[in-house]
């Protein structure tokens, strides 16, 4: 898997997608409390504790444009070398996060993301797990990168980063900035905004 994603890395060096200069500006994402954590995450935690810890900080990450570059590319390239399968499929269950090889459900992009993120010298806390609902109702789950320029979603249904308020989704909750083994819920109010305009 590592000279896989290596290569394609390596390919789409010179594609990235977005510079930094044309990344949407975004907002933090405003949080609430502590929230109950998904029962994937917890039995991944059992599996992986040592990634579930207290994070050693919990600064925004200062965006540069060799950062962001970087960022842009795992983000494709792990959406270009996992082939998406439902948890059902792979395990014969319905929820199952895992870092995935050749194949994973949306969490599995996720963490997998997380992962050579955190390699890349990006902090704990400021990659975390963020659980939306898509328009359709279903749940979906995407990274959050939080940035001294705002909060940003790395997803597996789309190459581009995005400000997280320019997505359709509805944010319900994600990993606590502090701990990556707890969870807050988001406040997530654009529609409410957007109503009382009219």
């Amino acid at each position: 898997m590592k000279k896989h994603l290596g290569l394609a890395l390596g390919a789409i060096g010179l594609l990235a997608s977005a510079s930094l200069a044309q990344a949407a500006a975004s907002s933090p994402m405003p949080t609430t409390g502590y929230t109950s954590q998904p029962i994937g995450h917890y039995e991944f935690c059992k599996r992986y504790a040592a990634t579930c810890g207290a994070n050693a900080g919990k600064a925004a990450l200062k965006l540069t444009p060799a950062i962001w570059k970087r960022i842009v590319d795992v983000n494709v390239a792990v959406n270009s070398n996992v082939f998406p399968r439902t948890d059902q499929d792979i395990y014969g269950v319905p929820e199952h996060w895992a870092y995935p090889t050749a194949e994973g459900d949306c969490e599995d992009f996720v963490l997998l993301k997380q992962y050579m993120l955190e390699r890349e010298g990006i902090p704990a806390s400021a990659l975390l797990i963020t659980v939306v609902k898509q328009t359709n109702g279903d749940g979906h789950a995407v990274l959050t990168l939080r940035t001294d320029q705002g909060d940003f979603v790395l997803d597996n249904l789309d190459n581009k980063i995005l400000a997280w308020q320019s997505t359709e989704y509805t944010y319900l909750k994600r990993q606590a900035v502090d701990n990556a083994g707890k969870w807050v819920g988001i406040v997530d109010d654009r529609n409410l905004l957007v109503g009382s305009v009219r």
